[in-house]
Parts: C-alpha cells; sequence; structure tokens
C-alpha cells in the first residue's frame, strides 16, 4: 500500500516461503526456532518482491530504544525497538505475532520509521520514542502519517487483572474486556493515544487480530510459530 507520496508500506503473512511446519511457510523470525537458511531463503525473496534494496532487521527485546540507521545490522543486530532512515529504497521491518508493528512517515522530510510495539514497549512508549527521535532530525510530527499494524486485540488479549492495572495507569486506552468478560489489553488503542499525543494526526490501522486471524501468525494461538512483518520504505 502506498502510505504517503512517495512512502510504501507493507504487512507480510504467513504464505509464500519455504520454512517447514510449524512454521510454514514465510516466516521472517530468526529466533524461533526454525531452519536458518530458511529464514534466510524467506527473508532475501522479499527483497526482491518489494523491489527494495535491502531490508533492515532488529533485535526486538521489548524497549524503547530507537536508532537512525542507513543501512542493515547484519547477522548481529543491536537490542533495539525502533528505527528510523532517510535511506530510499532501504525498509524497515517490525516482526511480530501479536505484538503490533508501528509504521511512521514524515513524507515531506522523505523520512520513515518502525518499531515494535508489544505489551511492554507500549508501556514503555516505544511509539512516542519513534516520533520523538525522528522530530529530533527534522521530521514533523504534524506531517507524519502512522499505520499501527495488526495485533492481538483487546476483545482477545486476556491478561491478569493487576498487569491490566499496571499497563492502564501509564497507558490508560489499553484497559479492556475479553469477550468472554476477563480482563484484558487493547494495545493498538494505547498505541494511537501515543502517536496523537505526540503529535501525529494521521493514525490508520490494520485492525485484523492475529489472534483471529489464520494467515498471521500468533503467539497466542501457536507454539512454536513464525512471525510476519510490518515493514515500510521510501521510493
Amino acid at each position: 500500500m502506498q502510505l504517503a507520496p512517495g512512502v510504501h508500506a507493507v504487512i507480510t503473512d504467513r504464505h509464500g516461503g519455504v520454512s517447514a511446519p510449524p512454521y510454514a511457510s514465510r516466516n521472517l523470525g530468526g529466533m524461533v526456532g526454525d531452519d536458518p537458511a530458511a529464514v534466510r531463503a524467506n527473508r532475501e525473496s522479499l527483497v526482491a518482491e518489494l523491489g527494495v534494496r535491502a531490508v533492515v532487521y532488529m533485535r526486538q527485546i521489548h524497549s524503547a530504544e530507537v536508532a537512525l540507521v542507513s543501512e542493515p545490522f547484519g547477522d548481529d543486530p543491536p537490542p533495539l525497538d525502533g528505527v528510523f532512515t532517510t535511506e530510499p529504497r532501504l525498509a524497515l521491518a517490525s516482526l511480530g505475532a501479536d505484538c503490533p508493528a508501528v509504521l511512521v512517515a514524515d513524507p515531506q522530510a522523505r523520512m520513515v520509521g518502525a518499531a515494535h510495539s508489544g505489551r511492554p514497549g507500549t508501556e514503555a512508549g516505544v511509539a512516542t520514542a519513534l516520533v520523538e527521535a525522528m522530530a529530533a532530525k527534522g521530521a514533523r510530527p504534524g506531517r507524519m502519517v502512522a499505520l499501527i499494524g495488526p495485533g492481538a486485540c483487546g476483545r482477545c488479549y486476556e491478561v491478569p487483572a493487576e498487569l491490566r492495572e499496571q499497563v492502564a495507569a501509564k497507558v490508560p486506552p489499553t484497559w479492556s474486556t475479553t469477550s468472554w468478560g476477563t480482563p484484558a489489553l487493547d494495545l493498538r488503542a494505547g498505541i494511537e493515544s501515543q502517536l496523537r499525543a505526540a503529535g501525529v494526526p494521521d493514525v490508520r490501522h490494520d485492525a485484523r487480530c492475529t489472534i483471529e486471524s489464520p494467515e498471521l501468525y500468533s503467539h497466542r494461538r501457536e507454539q512454536p510459530g513464525g512471525r510476519f512483518a510490518g515493514i515500510v520504505w521510501l521510493d
């Protein structure tokens, strides 16, 4: 999809790769027990499919750490959960299997960013950190557009009552209840509130719930399992 003029975004799914069950078939995660050769082949074919020069993958640790990048990290990426760039055709990936990706762009500044915002990252404010880091390099939040990718929805993401209290104390819109009446978290509502509070006016959603969508990987639905990606890049 075109997220903004000159900016492209894609949400991959589990189909079209070479990974064997239970990772079948386009697992992009390198730390979930899949055959490394299969993951490498899946990642290489994705580069060709997207027509980009490379894809940047992070070593995601559920933090609010963000970095400016101009090339892929290679085989040993640093531990962080947000990246941004001004390099054309350098795609940025946020891997997930219930944790939403946050893809952000300022098309006028020619700058894009990607963050992995699971429960700890949302609580820590990684989406806010990404917007602030991009703004420090010349982007303007008021010109930004953001896409929040698929994740475990607020009607399915069951958590203990104490955890709901803890997260909602920091990010109130995350407070939710499952469809069967137990405590839950709505991460995407929380992420949207953080983006809007940071000044981003245009926040879009891929509203699919990973737990309910068999074409996507879900850590809660299947273990072991793979990872799909939210990806953003400049023309």
